[in-house]
């Protein structure tokens, strides 16, 4: 078990490497290939207008001249190290893990990350309570009551879940229950520490709107699931042995079909942990998505790059997770 998870650690660092290195290729390389200047990449930094002795200046502080090469070898170091950033008049200690500042409001790309995160986080954790407990529930009934009227209207609201898209559902949601019938207050992030009711009051709505669609898409593959286990021979034998029902469905069946589920919120729930960028965007939430998406739009490297990066972190973490949790939910994985 200890060797097998320290070989995971290694494979989990030696793959954030890659994908560091893939991402700061693809934001700092090819803009070079596609006839991008460290000129223009000095005046992005440099705000309107700029002088060219300040694109001189900006060029020679942040290395845009250097090879590639340096430049991601400055670049892990910061990561790492933390570096030391001249702005000119003064010098700045940027402490690690450092991922630079940003080109438009100059400011620590890090402590954005992480002034941005706890509302993601918060968004996150909510939504994945609720589609776990909806969706995995109404799976397992719904297999249990193959083909009854129960099943075909849970897997059309499955089915309208997964069709319908969120900025359409969060929209609607908003009109109705904010503004037109007074239900819930409007969505607005609080800390959980200053007042936990009015934290989970104003979230309750994007919870619900986000867990829509997944619980729908958990809906269908706990289904699936459920009634590929349930013809499986040791179920029978459990059956046999005079086992209660429950047991049968909880211990044996429902352990060995969450395999797959847990591969897939792995894969989901650090996704979203890098931004759920349309339910933050619809809500009008200060989210990663949302600052990933102003980066974007902003044309702001070094944010788009660390909203990459800690989304990266975030699946490759779950993932690792998920490796370990098999031997604890299915009995019939072993490590080796």
């Amino acid at each position: 078990m200890i060797a097998f998870i320290v070989r995971r650690l290694v494979g989990a660092v030696a793959l954030l490497l890659v994908i560091s290195a893939v991402t700061f290729l693809i934001f700092f390389g090819l803009p070079r290939l596609a006839g991008t200047s460290s000129d223009t990449l000095a005046a992005r930094f440099a705000g309107k207008s700029p002088t060219p002795e300040t694109i001189t200046a900006i060029k020679e502080r942040f290395g845009f001249d250097d090879p590639l090469v340096v430049q991601y070898g400055h670049f892990l170091h910061d990561l790492v190290l933390g570096g030391t950033y001249d702005t000119g008049t003064d010098k700045i200690h940027c402490a690690a893990p450092c991922l630079g500042y940003s080109f438009r409001t100059n400011q620590n790309v890090t402590d954005m990350l992480l002034d941005r995160l706890p509302i993601t986080f918060s968004l996150v954790i909510g939504a994945a309570v609720i589609w776990l407990l909806v969706g995995v529930s109404i799976g397992v009934l719904s297999a249990l009551k193959r083909g009854s009227l129960f099943d075909r209207a849970a897997m059309m609201v499955a089915l309208a879940g997964v069709s319908l898209p969120i900025y359409f559902t969060g929209l609607l949601s908003l009109a109705f229950v904010v503004h037109g019938w007074g239900l819930l207050p409007p969505v607005n992030y609080s800390s959980f520490l200053s007042n936990p009711f009015s934290w989970a009051g104003a979230l309750i709505l994007p919870w619900v709107t986000l867990a829509f669609l997944y619980a729908a898409m958990y809906a269908r593959l706990t289904r699936a699931g459920m009634l590929e286990t349930m013809s499986e021979d040791y179920i029978r034998t459990a059956r046999a042995k005079g086992l209660p029902e429950r047991t049968v469905i909880t211990k044996h069946a429902l352990r060995a079909s969450l395999t797959p589920l847990l591969t897939i919120f792995g894969l989901d729930f650090g996704l979203l942990f890098g931004g759920a960028v349309l339910t933050e965007k619809t809500f009008s939430l200060k989210g990663l998505g949302s600052l990933a998406l102003d980066g974007v739009i902003g044309s702001d490297l070094p944010v788009v790059l660390g909203t990459v990066l800690t989304t990266a972190v975030f699946v490759v973490v779950a993932n690792l997770v998920v490796d370990i949790l098999y031997g604890v939910v299915d009995p019939r994985v072993r490590f080796s």
